[in-house]
């Protein structure tokens, strides 16, 4: 079984898209989440090797679900997810502890290098 990753995202087709691409590279997606609050809670109770944060979601965004998942867990690994013209809140995400960042739209081998290099 690979690698186990909990998608958050507000906007559904974005989540079935990224599911789609980690299922086919042989990762398993435990867990979908639609604002960051929901990630924060199924990151307890999933406890998955690495989180994808969109960084723009309703009730807690990815920048303030980011430190709440590296409260609980320091060493949790989060890949933020920026739409272009984010660059000020990937760099806020990085020095919350975000491991590093995807740009919308995404690139399948974009994705799993940056997964490779996160967590193998």
């Amino acid at each position: 079984m690979g690698k186990r990753i909990l998608i958050a995202d507000d906007a559904m087709f974005i989540r079935i898209m990224l599911r789609d691409v980690l299922t086919k590279g042989g990762y398993d997606v435990c867990g979908e989440a639609a604002n960051g609050k929901e990630a924060v809670e199924m990151y307890k109770e999933l406890k998955p090797d690495a989180v994808t944060l969109d960084i723009t979601m309703p009730v807690l965004d990815g920048i303030g679900a980011l430190r709440e998942i590296r409260t609980i867990d320091p060493a949790a690994k989060v890949i933020m997810c920026s739409a272009m013209g984010q660059k000020k809140f990937v760099l806020d995400a990085i020095r919350e502890g975000a491991s590093d960042f995807i740009v919308k739209p995404f690139q399948p081998s974009k994705i799993f290098e940056i997964l490779r290099r996160t967590i193998g």
